[in-house]
């Protein structure tokens, strides 16, 4: 009897062995199957800012090689990080408190803004938005308070912004690009959002009254795809 006790438990626990084993080979299975995943998503990762990298460092170059020659002259400069084209003279973009396109304003859109635009166009695919952004400083009237100062640079920002765009859009030699330009190009006013500040943190107010064209690349969306698929 004994041994036929001791059989039954030694067949007993060879079942319960061969039931586990199955359940641990899909478990072996499963990590596997998670980690190629994982690695799978870490490497399209790699790879997209890989090539939002080269793209950046691409467009940066070709808007360097374009305008170098004419950035002092404008008073111009183009940050490689941002690919933001920043024009930084006030006093040759608007009047104080005017939306009003100065003539010599006029005259640098009409040699930039074309060549500007057959620039990027070699990298459209890769180019979800061109930002024109105007930039304002923080003060307003002298009886301002903060806040009226804040809204009232907003209008004003955005009033300029929509002055050049519509500027730009209008040049004969742009015509081919207009259907590109109305569904990427767009007019947004920042008020003094982004003021410029010196190594203090004051606010540099001339500095702070800028123009600015900024690409935006796809690059984000890309990524955003990838997690969604993760």
């Amino acid at each position: 009897m004994k041994l036929n006790l001791d059989a039954l438990l030694k067949k007993k626990n060879s079942d319960d062995d061969s039931q586990w084993l199955p359940v641990s080979d899909l478990m072996s299975g499963l990590m596997i199957l998670f980690l190629f995943i994982a690695v799978s998503f870490v490497l399209n990762t790699k790879k997209v800012a890989e090539h939002y990298h080269d793209t950046q460092t691409q467009i940066y170059q070709a808007l360097k090689a374009e305008f170098d020659p004419q950035l002092e002259k404008w008073k111009a400069k183009i940050d490689k990080d941002t690919l933001t084209f920043i024009f930084t003279d006030p006093e040759v973009l608007f009047k104080t408190g005017d939306a009003t396109l100065q003539q010599r304003f006029k005259t640098t859109l009409d040699e930039f803004f074309p060549r500007y635009i057959k620039v990027i166009d070699d990298y459209k695919d890769s180019i979800n938005e061109v930002r024109i952004e105007g930039h304002t400083s923080s003060e307003w009237n002298w009886n301002s308070d903060e806040d009226t100062a804040y809204f009232e640079n907003m209008r004003l920002s955005q009033d300029r912004t929509r002055a050049v765009l519509t500027y730009v859009y209008q040049l004969p030699s742009v015509e081919k690009f207009r259907p590109w330009i109305k569904s990427h190009i767009s007019a947004v006013g920042l008020s003094s959002s982004k003021a410029v500040r010196n190594v203090e943190g004051k606010e540099d107010k001339d500095a702070s009254k800028r123009v600015t064209f900024r690409i935006m690349t796809n690059a984000e969306e890309q990524l955003q795809k990838l997690s969604e698929l993760k």
